[in-house]
């Protein structure tokens, strides 16, 4: 019987082989003719997503294996995965390229995302979510409870071999999932503490548009690690710079560069500048602006938009509330970036009454030939009118996009259709 069992589990495992790479991604096996987890990372990637490498470590198989008979331990093994794919199945299906047991100590997940950093704190929420669905399903079967350490990284788009590239993000989530215990996390925590210590950043600016004048209304400030690493790409560096509790000084350095780059070229249009939740809920926050204020003399907190970039709460924050009030009474502006992305968003404006509400690029894709976003964006824009904000639509890519902005007379854009971030001086020149 146990000899039929594998025969047949050997030709089902080898039919996979003609089966087409999306219908083969849950723990897939090694060709030697092809690798559907790189084919579909490939395919993710050309269609203007990045990808995302989750390594879920289990830190305690090895006991979990001491405690179980070899045959009870296998099927401990199948359980996991069986609740794993089942949870995933429920949550993330659709962005799912492929889940592998390649960690003998875990699982990895291949997810495609949307760009942008501002994805990182949902990323972080899902990872959380998943890991406490897969937990819970494990408790009630009665299973050995197992603990995880999680660590994720973002493949490099630019590559000589994907499939390096895979390989490297996979070594760095590892090392991120195993933390203090593993050299490779000590290496990625340098590199990170010597970009901090030397500042050895630099931001580009992406114009922010007035819809009925055509003109440059403000720009928004888009951080880059050193060039020519793998960490000029600003969500390898966000996602390590969370992952390693950097997170407060990097935003730091990016206001305290952005201040600078207003005083060298005399820019007199508002800024826009990124921050999270957690570092404005900073208790050192308020002080630490403050310095920056003083130091900038010349320029005006009003000329300043601090934009609250997460989707993710802020609630536990203890000092987030009153920071924002300080921050208010200095003369700082506040936005609220991606609205309409989901309730947590629309929740945030409620609380926050911000000065400016920037409408996710997700409602604004392809919105001229779609009626139901183009309702959503009307419903917004009176969410905006009560609350008495200024709307920007973000993520504009074409023309047509453009004219359903201009007939329901939304007050700014942003976008490619307008201008690619580049140097803040060369938009001082057409500005």
């Amino acid at each position: 019987m146990k000899y039929q069992e594998t025969v047949y589990a050997r030709l089902l495992n080898w039919g996979k082989l003609f089966l087409p790479a999306k219908c083969i991604k849950y723990f897939p096996p090694s060709f030697v003719l092809r690798d559907p987890i790189i084919h579909q990372v490939e395919k993710a990637m050309n269609n203007g997503y990045e990808v995302a490498v989750i390594v879920m470590d289990i830190t305690n198989l090895h006991r979990i294996k001491q405690q179980l008979e070899t045959e009870d331990f296998f099927h401990y093994i199948r359980v996991l995965k069986k609740s794993f794919r089942t949870t995933i199945q429920s949550t993330v299906s659709n962005e799912i390229i492929a889940i592998h047991d390649y960690n003998p100590n875990g699982l990895t997940m291949f997810i495609r995302w949307e760009q942008g950093t501002e994805c990182l704190a949902m990323l972080d929420g899902l990872v959380k979510k998943i890991i406490h669905n897969v937990e819970s399903g494990l408790r009630a079967s009665g299973s050995i409870h197992p603990v995880f350490n999680t660590g994720y990284m973002f493949i490099e788009k630019k590559y000589t071999y994907l499939s390096e590239a895979i390989q490297t993000a996979h070594e760095f989530a590892l090392a991120m999932a195993h933390k203090r215990s593993d050299t490779e996390f000590n290496k990625l925590v340098y590199t990170l503490s010597d970009i901090v210590a030397n500042k050895s950043i630099h931001l580009l600016a992406q114009p922010i548009m007035d819809v009925e004048t055509n003109k440059i209304h403000a720009c928004e400030m888009l951080t880059r690690g050193p060039k020519g690493t793998s960490l000029e790409n600003p969500l390898q560096l966000f996602s390590l710079a969370r992952q390693t509790k950097f997170l407060y000084e990097l935003e730091m350095i990016v206001l305290e560069k952005a201040f600078e780059q207003i005083q060298q070229t005399k820019w007199r249009h508002n800024i826009f500048i990124n921050f999270t939740p957690v570092t404005i809920g900073n208790p050192r926050f308020i002080k630490d602006i403050k310095a920056v204020i003083r130091r900038f003399k010349g320029i005006s907190p009003q000329k300043i938009t601090i934009e609250i970039t997460e989707r993710d709460s802020f609630e536990g924050l203890e000092h987030f509330t009153n920071n924002l009030k300080v921050l208010r009474m200095l003369g700082f502006l506040i936005a609220v970036d991606d609205t309409g992305a989901g309730y947590a968003s629309l929740n945030s404006i409620s609380e926050i009454m911000p000065d400016i509400i920037k409408i996710d690029r997700s409602v604004i894709q392809n919105i001229d030939k779609n009626s139901v976003k183009e309702s959503m964006l009307k419903g917004l824009l009176l969410i905006a009118k009560e609350v008495g904000s200024v709307v920007v639509a973000e993520g504009i890519e074409s023309a047509e996009e453009a004219s359903i902005l201009s007939k329901n007379k939304v007050d700014l854009a942003q976008g490619y259709f307008y201008a690619k971030p580049t140097s803040l001086s060369n938009h001082l020149q057409i500005s």
